[in-house]
């Protein structure tokens, strides 16, 4: 009889959902998300745009999920997504690559079904894939990458597969996305579990409900999750819920899972693939022990130690919060994961004698940290972390042009969790970096009565403007980064680039700079020329009339420019920008430009200052306005006349 009542109030939320579509959506073509596998309307197949979305590439007609806990106690999820293409830069949606931890039979995929439908001749077509184009391809010891392409893809076809995940631990309860980076016309989870298991369900969820009973959770015309300059990850913005087990009762048995932050540390120090490695010996170590243990400033030792890891080891670009092959291993290999790295770093530092503890973080990409879930699975990468009088030593080797001495870049403005049982610690912590990071660039040129432009320029770079400056220049090349220091613009010509201090972390970065720019628009009596060179402000980030994500620009920043221009004999200054400021509204970010005159020289100075790194996307229209204001301050010619 409950099986029967349960299967009416399903009914009922089904008829609810077709509801929801007809009143929330005028004019419509409608997905019926009941439709099993292999039956389509005609109708799904003739669309040529996402009515709710037109410009989307391709769509996600249903997305449909159902995830149970069985009574030997392993998680059984059933998935049916169907996908809609609409034009040939849709047909990416129909290469489908699905994560999970198939190693030691942990999780498994199988009763794989997957289809490509077409209308031909008004005719409905089915093309199932073969199986011999699927494919089980291993990420690591414990990951495995399913993969398959859809077989006679088109603009205007149709996409659909469905699979059984079986998973053997109740602790890795799956999350489930409503929202992707298509538009999704309606995706439903029907989560359940039995009564001697609790999870923390956490809903991460900005757009309307269709059904939300607590069990099953659906929505409707979930527009597409575009990028967007200086946003979060996709996590942290998606429309999206997560499960976290923290208890098991039974008659038996009572206990609760990684409730406190101390009991995952001690979880973690026993984990083989984790603190089984902290003492794991490492070939020729002794080579650099006995060095560092000679170097007796505890700054110089770790950042010798640093540079050793750093240099000699390859990331090999996954990520993850365990060691695959092992530390020893990784280092015989000089390649390894993130952990496996920077593990390796932290059992140096510590055999060193240095006082460093094991540190597991979040990068930006994989999404913030929720404190109140004590769980592993937030985390995708180790550091080592140093505690100090003046702050912390935050440790990634993983990355060739990361600093010894700053928080890097991927984890900054996250959570760190550090542990040791020796110690009694087991703390999560800020990685913030208060400290402004600089850069200036002078600028002294000489313009022609031709409408020529002459001079030299000189960037110094610090912290993280150092290390994004020397991680292109190595990646691009020459060309190509003289090429983005111009902005691309062809009047304007780099004679010769140095860059200095590029080896020595502890120098800024200084960039010096020949150039000469042809003044376009000028003539026999008038110049015009625009003195926003090499600061990098070349193009508004912040141009669209709306936002969906809020802002991070990463750390508090000072940049500041300073130019000396000299006027040709027989020219005059017609037009010259006024010095001005202008502000936020609460301050956090402020841009000032000073303009003065004196002989036959001009000298203009910017500064734009962002003493607050974050905004909420409910501040976005301020911030708009702002840098439309700033770049129109920054790009506001000065005209000479001859005369």
């Amino acid at each position: 009889m409950s099986q029967l009542i349960y299967s009416y109030l399903f009914l009922i939320c089904c008829i609810c959902v077709i509801g929801f579509y007809a009143e929330g959506q005028t004019d419509t073509a409608t997905v019926d998300p009941t439709q099993p596998f292999g039956k389509i309307d005609k109708a799904e197949l003739a669309a040529k745009v996402c009515d709710f979305e037109p410009d989307a590439n391709a769509e996600v007609l249903f997305d449909k999920g159902k995830i149970s806990v069985t009574p030997a106690y392993h998680i059984l999820m059933e998935r049916h997504t169907r996908i809609k293409i609409f034009n040939d830069k849709g047909k990416d949606q129909a290469n489908i690559r699905i994560v999970f931890f198939g190693g030691n039979n942990a999780e498994n995929i199988n009763s794989l079904e997957a289809e490509t439908i077409n209308l031909e001749n008004g005719n409905i077509v089915f093309k199932k894939i073969d199986k011999v184009n699927i494919y089980r391809q291993p990420i690591d010891k414990f990951r495995t990458a399913l993969t398959f392409s859809f077989p006679d893809v088109r603009p205007g076809s149709v996409v659909e597969f469905k699979y059984t995940r079986t998973i053997q631990s109740v602790v890795d309860y799956p999350d489930w996305d409503f929202q992707t980076r298509i538009p999704t016309r309606y995706s439903e989870l029907e989560a359940s579990w039995i009564g001697t298991l609790y999870y923390n369900v956490v809903p991460q969820v900005h757009h309307q409900y269709a059904v939300n009973t607590g069990r099953i959770m659906s929505i409707a015309y979930i527009p597409s999750l575009v990028t967007e300059p200086y946003m979060t990850s996709l996590k942290d913005n998606a429309d999206r819920v997560t499960f976290t087990l923290y208890a098991v009762r039974t008659q038996d048995v009572s206990m609760n899972i990684s409730d406190t932050w101390k009991k995952l540390g001690l979880e973690m120090d026993e984990y083989d693939h984790f603190g089984g490695q902290f003492n794991k010996g490492l070939k020729g170590e002794n080579i650099i022990l006995d060095k560092a243990k000679q170097i007796l400033n505890l700054d110089e030792k770790i950042a010798y130690i640093f540079s050793e890891v750093k240099n000699s080891m390859k990331w090999d670009g996954n990520d993850a919060n365990y060691t695959s092959d092992g530390i020893s291993d990784a280092w015989n290999k000089k390649i390894g994961n993130s952990t496996e790295i920077n593990l390796i770093l932290y059992h140096l530092l510590l055999k060193a004698g240095v006082k460093v503890y094991p540190m597991l973080v979040s990068t930006r990409e994989n999404g913030k940290i929720n404190s109140t879930l004590t769980s592993a699975s937030q985390f995708n990468r180790a550091v080592a972390y140093i505690p100090a009088d003046n702050g912390m030593y935050v440790l990634d080797a993983t990355n060739k042009y990361n600093l010894y001495n700053e928080i890097p870049d991927e984890v900054l403005n996250g959570k760190g969790f550090y542990f040791s049982r020796d110690d009694d610690k087991f703390e999560l912590v800020s990685l913030k970096n208060l400290a402004p990071i600089r850069q200036m660039v002078s600028v002294n040129a000489e313009i022609k009565a031709d409408g020529k432009m002459n001079g030299t320029a000189h960037i110094t770079s610090y912290s993280y403007h150092r290390i994004n400056a020397i991680n292109k220049y190595k990646t691009d090349g020459d060309k190509k980064y003289s090429d983005f220091l111009t902005n691309n613009d062809n009047n304007l010509k780099i004679a010769s680039l140095k860059l200095e201090n590029m080896e020595v972390d502890t120098l800024p970065l200084v960039q010096n700079i020949a150039f000469t720019e042809d003044l376009s628009g000028s003539d026999g009596n008038y110049i015009y020329f625009n003195t926003n060179l090499f600061t990098g402000l070349h193009s508004n980030p912040f141009l669209s009339e709306r936002r969906s994500t809020d802002i991070d620009f990463g750390y508090y920043n000072k940049l500041s420019t300073s130019g000396i221009y000299k006027i040709p004999a027989g020219y005059k200054i017609d037009v010259l920008p006024e010095s001005l400021s202008i502000a936020m509204p609460d301050k956090g970010i402020t841009f000032k430009r000073v303009v003065a005159q004196e002989e036959g020289t001009i000298m203009i100075r910017y500064v734009a200052d962002f003493s607050r790194f974050a905004y909420f996307k409910t501040s976005y229209p301020e911030l708009r306005e702002f840098f439309k204001k700033m770049y129109e301050m920054l790009n506001e010619q000065i005209v000479l006349k001859k005369g």
